[in-house]
């Protein structure tokens, strides 16, 4: 490989420093775990002239006549940015820019291994929300989306929304809408299940960050019955003085029952639990739901219901860890929202794009419905085209596809 040019492998003993010969984990990221390849040949003088000088010459004068063409002529249409600044990376917490850089690459991989989409990674060393955004809009031409990634809360939101009003192309916070089309897929499906509709569902979320406050917004725009978040200090209701800006949004469209008070409190008959906080939750409170209860207790490594306990009390149960029946993986949603959003090279993604996303992932295992199928693999090969299909023609419905 190329990468050993630059960085060969030191086989011949011990690496005292990382343990590479000790864990598979080093020995698999030495290197980095991706490259650049080229797509035509460079064989001869005339490949050259073709590839680069002069031939390059026509095509960028093409493109500066007519902008619409890079999409035809350059990998843009194809390529996505995945930009962090390190700040919240997995359940690593603030590690920062270098430290993200294998979570980035492995990002990147899983977009072309699941979705066929070139990726680039990009850590970004600022933080100010400004900073970032101007970074990120001054590199945007060379790309087709951005999904940012692992940007500490409350900052991820306004990062988000700040970017997408300065660029035309998608701008998707995966930690947020990922885990919020995935989440809203599973349910739809737990409820199918139960013989229920997402109308007659009350739903308690632990946890207000990004993931807690983009499940609880796709969950009210899909029709749930009613939806209350927790933070550490309880229930986000209008009636607290502490809450933030984003917190006081969140309020002002969750929590129609006009809860008050602690999680164990919400969660009496409460018939689904959200879990993205990690923390544990009693089982004396985990019992207090109702009967054919769907917990998706999704922190990572250690649910904040325990599996076996979950069982005790719920018709289906959910986790983010692979290791145990209906996952819920981001991977199963951001590939295909993106190769559909580029193969009709959308502005933006809309909440109708991720509403398409979900109902489409629920459909891949609708006939195949039981208690530990909720949710599909993320190997199974059907996901990726369903998810892309549905978004291409949301984009197109929303008019914001531009062909």
């Amino acid at each position: 490989m190329a990468a050993e040019i630059v960085n060969p492998r030191s086989d011949s003993g011990p690496d005292d420093t990382h343990g590479e010969f000790f864990d598979p984990a080093f020995a698999l990221h030495r290197g980095g775990k991706m490259e650049i390849r080229a797509t035509v040949p460079v064989r001869d003088r005339d490949d050259l002239s073709l590839a680069y000088t002069p031939g390059v010459a026509k095509v960028c004068s093409a493109i500066a006549d007519h902008p619409e063409l890079v999409h035809d002529y350059t990998w843009k249409s194809q390529v996505v940015a995945v930009v962090t600044d390190g700040s919240a990376v997995l359940g690593l917490g603030d590690i920062g820019a270098e430290a993200s850089l294998p979570v980035m690459e492995g990002k990147a991989i899983l977009f072309k291994q699941f979705g066929g989409v070139d990726a680039v990674p990009i850590a970004l060393d600022c933080r100010g929300v400004d900073e970032i955004v101007e970074t990120v809009a001054r590199l945007a031409p060379s790309f087709g989306g951005i999904n940012l990634e692992d940007i500490s809360a409350p900052r991820c939101f306004e990062v988000e929304r700040k970017l997408q009003e300065r660029v035309d192309i998608p701008v998707f916070h995966d930690d947020q809408h990922g885990t919020a089309v995935v989440t809203l897929a599973a349910l739809r499906n737990a409820a199918r299940l139960t013989g229920r509709a997402l109308g007659e569902l009350r739903a308690v979320i632990s946890g207000a960050g990004a993931a807690g406050v983009a499940i609880a917004r796709i969950l009210v725009e899909a029709g749930i019955g009613d939806v209350a978040v927790c933070d550490r200090k309880g229930v986000v209701s209008a009636d607290r003085e502490d809450l933030t800006d984003v917190k006081r949004d969140l309020a002002g469209f969750t929590n129609k029952a006009g809860l008050s008070g602690t999680l164990a409190a919400a969660l009496d008959g409460a018939d689904v639990f959200i879990g993205v906080s990690g923390g544990t939750v009693p089982e004396e409170a985990v019992a207090t739901m109702a009967k054919n209860a769907m917990i998706f207790a999704m922190a990572n490594p250690n649910p904040e219901i325990h599996p076996d306990v979950a069982h005790k009390y719920a018709a289906v149960v959910a986790t983010g860890r692979s290791d145990y029946p209906n996952q819920i993986n981001n991977v199963l949603a951001f590939p295909g929202i993106f190769a559909g959003a580029l193969q009709v090279r959308a502005s933006r993604i809309t909440e109708g794009m991720k509403l398409a996303a979900a109902e489409a992932l629920a459909a891949v295992v609708a006939d195949e419905l039981s208690a530990e199928c909720v949710i599909p693999s993320p190997f199974d090969e059907r996901v990726a085209p369903a998810v892309t299909a549905a978004v291409a023609a949301a984009a197109r419905a929303e008019g914001v596809a531009r062909r």
